[in-house]
């Protein structure tokens, strides 16, 4: 009986793999059925830019999950609400009297949701703010999220890995992607760490290992740091072999991140604090003393596409939904994006969003609605700024090492997705006969990862039309 249920079933699944067997190039259905992918486990969408009707549309009203593809509607809408020249803004308040360089009072820093305030633009705002006669501050440093409204974010809800930087949940004063870069050096036997930037106050305690052979691509799955207290302990295993290497982690709650650096920053530029670095809101009794402005945001969302970058998608998804009267939350950024959606006459039915970033299990978006986003991206009169976002296949970002020496290298832009049973691709393929076409290729799938060369092969077959 149970024999004759299997053979049921394989008869069923050839039966659909024929029915649709016409709609997909034999490259990618040989790929598909090699790591056992089913027809009812992806989603694909081809057409010609300008075309009204798909070429290839294979379950292209279903609800899928997008991965990070889903920061192309992020970033598209940015771009059109916020403007491509849009800039964040962090301010410096001071709350007493300042006189020869001493403020009798608090410093107050107020954060606006800056996506790309590094540690080298903090230091040279922190250099600033000793240029204008701060030297002193006989009083605490006040640190003000208010600008977002969020619920408390926990780290290990994802994957439950809380240190991995991709992990990192939005702030509205985020310094550095709250992220701290480990250094480990091997000599000989012996391996010495170091971290950037400096966190004052927190002594590393090294308990790494030496080996001799180990997996160098995955080399930082041995290693378990983590601050407990006024401590950074590392300790695993590190293979020698494999030279000096480096990796993001986020050790340190958003307020403690940014009091440590800030210790160490206004220390080493000759500064002092007496008091305590704490969270609270800016008072009507302070004036403004500094403003510290972000890069456009045109020049920003090729960060967020080219590497993927979840946080700073998340922090631009938040600021669309922020006024001058109301603090940006999740529900007002949905209802920004579905008015902004509804304005350029897209119905998007299945759209559920999270976070904007697809760092997400619940964010949802059909192929044949991601098509239509990005047909209509590409008659805004944003599309350069928009497309040029995008990885470069075989050049840069995400797809830098992906058909490199493949005919299809440099003539494709496209953002890539990927989680455990998703892996997802969509933008622009520029054919040999000089159409341009707009590829969606999802897969939600336990055996996901397997199915790239399929997407591969999809792109390429689009490549040479």
């Amino acid at each position: 009986m149970l024999v004759k249920i299997h053979y049921s079933l394989l008869l069923v699944f050839s039966l659909i793999s024929c029915a649709h067997a016409a709609s997909l190039p034999p490259p990618v259905l040989a790929a598909l059925r090699q790591v056992h992918i089913p027809y009812g486990d992806i989603g694909v969408e081809v057409r010609e830019a300008t075309a009204r009707k798909p070429l290839i549309n294979i379950n292209g009203s279903r609800p899928m999950n997008p991965a990070s593809t889903m920061k192309l509607l992020t970033t598209y809408a940015g771009l059109e609400l916020l403007g491509p020249a849009y800039t964040w803004k962090t301010e410096a308040w001071l709350d007493g009297k300042l006189e020869n360089g001493v403020l009798q009072g608090d410093l107050i820093l107020k954060g606006y949701g800056d996506p790309k305030f590094t540690i080298e633009q903090f230091w040279l705002w922190m250099r600033e703010l000793r240029s204008r006669g701060l030297r002193e501050i006989h009083g605490n440093v006040i640190l003000d999220h208010s600008a977002f409204q969020l619920a408390p974010h926990d780290p290990a809800a994802f994957d439950n890995d809380p240190v991995r930087a991709y992990n990192v949940g939005p702030d509205a004063l985020l310094i550095n992607f709250n992220a701290v870069r480990l250094h480990v050096i091997p000599h000989g036997d012996k391996i010495s760490i170091f971290t950037e930037p400096e966190l004052a106050g927190i002594t590393p305690d090294n308990r790494l290992t030496g080996v001799a052979q180990g997996d160098c691509a995955n080399w930082d799955d041995a290693i378990s740091p983590q601050i407990n207290g006024a401590t950074l302990l590392v300790q695993g295993t590190f293979p020698t072999s494999c030279g000096e290497r480096a990796k993001y982690f986020s050790l340190l709650p958003h307020s403690r991140y940014l009091g440590v650096v800030f210790r160490a920053l206004w220390q080493e530029l000759g500064g002092t604090i007496s008091g305590e670095l704490r969270d609270g809101a800016t008072p009507n009794s302070a004036t403004l003393f500094a403003t510290h402005y972000s890069p456009p945001l045109a020049e920003l969302i090729r960060d967020i596409n080219k590497f993927s970058n979840n946080v700073m998608a998340r922090q631009l998804f938040l600021s669309l939904g922020m006024s001058s009267t109301a603090p940006a939350n999740i529900e007002r950024s949905v209802q920004a994006v579905d008015d902004w959606l509804t304005e350029k006459q897209l119905d998007f039915p299945e759209l559920v969003l999270e976070n904007g970033a697809g760092l997400s299990r619940s964010e949802r978006i059909s192929p044949h609605s991601m098509a239509l986003l990005l047909q209509t991206a590409r008659n805004s009169p944003l599309q350069p700024e928009f497309e040029a976002s995008l990885p470069i296949i075989g050049v840069d970002g995400t797809l830098k090492k992906r058909l490199h020496e493949s005919a299809a290298a440099y003539h494709a832009h496209l953002k890539t997705g990927s989680l455990e049973g998703v892996k997802a691709i969509a933008g622009y393929v520029q054919s040999r006969s000089g159409k341009q076409w707009i590829v969606v290729f999802f897969i939600n799938h336990a055996n996901a990862a397997a199915g790239q060369r399929a997407q591969d092969a999809l792109i390429e077959w689009v490549q040479q039309r």
